[in-house]
C-alpha cells in the first residue's frame, strides 16, 4: 500500500506546474497550423491535439510559418477543427526501455502491438533523437560477428560495431536475408525495425522467417506502409534508441532496419510538407542529413560499453544502384552487400553478388589463411564471370586457358556454396573449411 501511495505521489510531483496550450488556426491536408504558443516550441517539439470527441492525437513540430507552428500528426486528424486545443508537451521525446522488452513487438510510439500485455518501463530514458558517442571516445570495431550466412561470413566478413548496407530491388530476398542474420547471429540481442512494411508480411516475418527462437532475443519495431510519415520515420529512431539502451549495458547488438529507403521517403513527405525545396528525385536536403545522423548512431560504443552492428537494407528503385538514396547510404556505411535480380532469377538465394559487394573491415577481420582462401575463391568467380558469355555460347574451347578450365570445373560447386536455405545455419569456421575443400586448399 505504501509503495502504491509513493508511486501516486511521484506521478503527481512529475506533473508540470503549468500547461501551455495553443489553438488550431489552419488545416491543409496533414499539415496543421497552431498559434499562441509558437515561442515555446522548437523543431521536434511534441504537441497533443485534443478534439471534442475526446481522442488524443500526438503531433510533431516540423516548421514555422508567419508566426504559426506547423505540425504533422502521428495519427488520423479525425475530429480536429479550427480552434481545437493543442497542448504543448514539456518533455524531450524519449522511450523507457528495459530488458523485459525482449520478445516483444511494438509500434513507433513504443506501444505493444503483439497482444502480450503492457510493456514494463525501464528507469533510464533514451531520447529518440540521441547523439552518437563522441568520435574520440569510441572504441574500434571488434572481432568478426558470426551471422550464420555462408556468403556473408566468408566473402563479406562483418565485425562487431560495423555498419553494412544491403542493396536490393523489390522481391529479390533482402527481408529473408535479414531474418536469417537475426535468427542465427552470435550477437547478444537483435533489434529489428520494419519501416514501411506491408501489413500482411509482418506476421509472416515474425512466424516463418524470424521464428520463436529469433524473436525471444529480439525486439521488433513495426510501422506499416499505411501509417503516417511521422510514424514510419519514428520507427527507425525507436529502433536505434533500443539498440543504444542494450549497447550501453555492455551488450553486442545486431540492429536491422528494413528499409532505409522508406525512412527517406517518409522524411521526404515531411520535408516537402514543411516547404523545403525538392532536390534530387524530389528528396529535400534534410533527408540526407537525417540519414547520416541516424546511421552514425550505430557502431562501437565508448569504453566499457558494447557495440551496435548495423545492417540496413536499401530498396533500390528500378534496380538502379546509383539512385540518390543508394549513393548516399554507400558513402555512409562500412561496406555494402549487393543483391541482384539476375542471380535470384536463376534460383540462387541469397542472391548476393560477391564481386560487387565489399566489406571495409577486410582483410584485417579474418586470418591470413582465410584471406588466401577468399582471394582464391574470388579469382575463380571473376574468371568464370568474365568468360561466361563465351562459355554459354559454346565459343570457348576446353584447353585454351588452364585458369578458365579450372573455373568451369569449380564454379558449380561455388554456386552451391553461395546458395543457402533459410532454415540452414553455417558458422564461420565451418564455411571456410567447406570453401577450402571446394578449392582443394589445405585448411586447419
Amino acid at each position: 500500500m505504501d509503495r502504491l501511495a509513493q508511486q501516486i505521489e511521484d506521478s503527481i510531483m512529475a506533473l508540470p506546474e503549468q500547461q501551455l496550450y495553443g489553438r488550431v488556426s489552419k488545416i491543409l491536408g496533414l499539415l496543421v497550423e497552431i498559434g499562441g504558443v509558437s515561442e515555446a516550441l522548437t523543431i521536434g517539439s511534441r504537441v497533443h491535439l485534443k478534439p471534442a470527441n475526446g481522442s488524443d492525437i500526438p503531433c510533431e513540430v516540423i516548421g514555422f510559418r508567419d508566426g504559426q507552428a506547423l505540425l504533422m500528426p502521428f495519427g488520423i486528424l479525425e475530429g480536429v477543427g479550427l480552434g481545437c486545443v493543442a497542448l504543448v508537451q514539456p518533455t524531450v521525446p524519449s522511450i523507457f526501455p528495459s530488458d523485459k522488452w525482449l520478445g516483444r513487438v511494438i509500434n513507433a510510439l513504443a506501444q505493444p502491438i503483439d497482444g502480450k500485455g503492457p510493456l514494463i518501463k525501464g528507469a533510464v530514458p533514451v531520447p529518440l533523437k540521441n547523439k552518437p558517442p563522441a568520435p574520440h571516445a569510441r572504441q574500434r570495431i571488434g572481432k568478426q560477428l558470426d551471422l550464420g550466412v555462408r556468403a556473408v561470413n566468408s566473402f563479406l566478413a562483418t565485425c562487431q560495431g560495423q555498419r553494412m548496407g544491403i542493396f536490393s530491388g523489390s522481391g529479390v530476398g533482402k527481408s529473408v536475408l535479414l531474418s536469417m542474420m537475426a535468427r542465427y547471429t552470435a550477437a547478444d540481442v537483435s533489434i529489428i525495425g520494419l519501416v514501411g512494411e506491408r501489413g500482411r508480411e509482418v506476421q509472416e516475418f515474425l512466424q516463418d522467417d524470424l521464428g520463436e527462437d529469433g524473436l525471444a532475443r529480439s525486439v521488433v519495431v513495426v510501422a506499416t506502409g499505411d501509417e503516417p510519415a511521422l510514424m514510419r520515420r519514428q520507427a527507425a529512431y525507436v529502433t536505434l534508441s533500443l539498440a543504444e539502451h542494450f549497447r550501453n549495458k555492455g551488450k553486442n547488438v545486431l540492429c536491422l532496419i528494413d528499409s532505409l529507403t522508406r525512412f527517406a521517403m517518409a522524411q521526404r513527405e515531411i520535408g516537402l510538407s514543411a516547404g523545403e525545396p525538392p532536390t534530387s528525385k524530389g528528396y529535400p536536403p534534410t533527408t540526407f542529413g537525417e540519414l547520416s545522423r541516424l546511421l552514425e548512431r550505430a557502431g562501437p560504443g565508448e569504453q566499457g560499453q558494447g557495440s551496435i552492428t548495423g545492417l540496413f537494407s536499401v530498396l533500390v528503385e528500378g534496380d538502379d544502384h546509383n539512385e540518390p538514396i543508394s549513393d548516399a547510404v554507400r558513402g555512409l556505411v562500412d561496406g555494402h552487400i549487393v543483391m541482384e535480380r539476375q542471380i535470384a532469377d536463376r534460383g540462387r538465394y541469397p542472391a548476393i553478388n560477391v564481386l560487387k559487394s565489399i566489406s571495409r573491415s577486410l582483410p584485417g577481420a579474418i586470418t591470413k589463411p582465410q584471406n588466401e582462401i577468399l582471394k582464391r575463391a574470388k579469382q575463380i568467380v571473376t574468371t568464370y564471370e568474365d568468360m561466361s558469355e563465351l562459355i554459354r555460347l559454346g565459343a570457348y574451347r576446353k584447353g585454351s586457358d588452364p585458369l578458365v578450365d579450372e573455373a568451369i570445373l569449380l564454379y558449380p560447386e561455388l554456386e552451391r556454396f553461395l546458395s543457402q536455405d533459410k532454415e540452414e545455419q553455417t558458422h564461420i569456421e565451418e564455411g571456410f573449411k567447406r570453401l577450402a575443400q571446394i578449392l582443394g586448399i589445405n585448411y586447419g
